[in-house]
């Protein structure tokens, strides 16, 4: 079913290639966007801050079309094509997702060949929690893009094992420049030892072709003490995934109460959980775990307090040229962004460029425009753009 929603919506232009230079209010008249912050002072560059959309239903993940539009996931199970006039359709065929805990319909990433000509790889990969056996799974799909429907539906990889309850599902995407594909998934919250168990999906990232097989020079194929799908294990719950402009796949990772990582992704590594962590017990406040142990990878940065991270992006381009090749990490309880400035695996500055100006963070991208784009992760959440003030 095809739902045009104009409604709650603030749209205007993106700055890319004309997108959306107006929006449309209930009463279909043009709105501005809405200026949150005039001029942020960080440490490099003043920033604007602005809301450019709303009426978005806890949205999950962010992907920018090569023709303008925006699609934007939504855990309940919808998916929002964002049109250059200003129009939201909600998409048709998308699979019936787990909605239990944090379940849902979760992270996007287009082919990295998407819109070359003969279109033989326009896909649309996506993640979710697939409901079965009492549980749910993390699940890969892809799709192809009708204007107002998802078509030729392929489930690309399940996860070994459905699991309870609904939550820790990863689900993160990056692209390496290989073309194969990394994908998180969590530990699914309840039997934290299963990141140690390579025969157990649960707890690892993985690496997958774009077909959703198994390369051939995975760092454990070979080895029947671990899955040839998987690239690294010990993750407790990477929500944030990037691989940056060098081939450097980086991501952020739930810790328990406080704990919360930046790891640099290695082939074949171990980061730990349970059996290393920066994290408290959720009851007693005791530590768990060690801070460190032999054959097991530290983290590079644990972020302060109850960060609670989710989405992870590499700023490039003119557009904040004091940026260049930092990390950006969104947090949800933290509310907050950080701004990571790396010098090989050393973090050598750390800014906070938002605290509470709009609520949880949920996804962080930068768009082809070079802004950053935020999601926020709420039941009326919004999309937000932040830009450097002109001098």
């Amino acid at each position: 079913m095809l739902h045009r929603v104009t409604t709650a919506l603030l749209l205007v232009g993106l700055g890319l290639g004309g997108l959306l230079t107006t929006s449309l209010s209930q009463d279909n008249h043009a709105q501005a966007a809405e200026t949150l912050v005039e001029r942020l002072e960080s440490d490099h560059h003043a920033l604007h801050l602005e809301r450019i959309a709303t009426g978005l239903e806890h949205p999950w993940s962010l992907a920018f079309l090569p023709d303008g539009d925006l699609l934007v996931s939504e855990r309940p199970g919808r998916l929002a094509r964002i049109d250059q006039a200003g129009e939201i359709t909600r998409l048709a065929g998308v699979p019936a997702v787990s909605t239990r805990g944090q379940g849902g319909l979760l992270d996007l990433a287009l082919h990295p060949d998407f819109g070359e000509e003969g279109g033989g790889n326009d896909w649309l990969y996506f993640t979710w929690s697939q409901p079965g056996n009492g549980g749910s799974a993390t699940t890969l799909s892809r799709a192809r893009l009708s204007e107002d429907a998802l078509t030729d539906v392929e489930t690309l990889f399940v996860q070994d094992r459905f699991s309870a309850p609904g939550r820790h599902y990863g689900s993160r995407l990056a692209w390496l420049p290989d073309g194969t594909l990394l994908m998180s998934i969590g530990d699914r919250g309840r039997e934290p030892p299963r990141a140690q168990d390579g025969n157990d999906h649960a707890g690892s990232v993985l690496r997958l072709t774009d077909s959703g097989g198994v390369p051939e020079d995975n760092p454990f194929v070979g080895d029947d003490a671990v899955l040839d799908e998987l690239y690294t294990l010990g993750n407790r719950n990477p929500q944030g995934l990037t691989v940056a402009a060098d081939g450097t796949a980086w991501s952020t990772e739930h810790g328990p109460r406080t704990g919360d990582e930046l790891n640099r992704l290695v082939a074949g590594e171990n980061y730990g959980w349970p059996v290393v962590s920066r994290g408290n017990d959720y009851a007693t406040n005791q530590p768990i775990g060690r801070d460190s142990a032999p054959g097991m990878r530290d983290p590079l940065h644990v972020f302060a307090g109850r960060f609670a991270p989710s989405g992870l992006a590499e700023v490039s381009g003119d557009t904040f040229p004091a940026w260049q090749g930092h990390l950006l990490a969104g947090g949800l309880a933290s509310e907050r962004l950080v701004r990571l400035a790396l010098d090989g695996d050393d973090v050598v500055e750390r800014e906070v460029i938002l605290e509470g100006e709009i609520g949880r963070i949920r996804d962080v991208r930068q768009g082809p425009d070079g802004a950053i784009y935020l999601l926020e992760d709420a039941a009326r959440g919004a999309l937000y753009r932040l830009t450097p003030v002109a001098p």
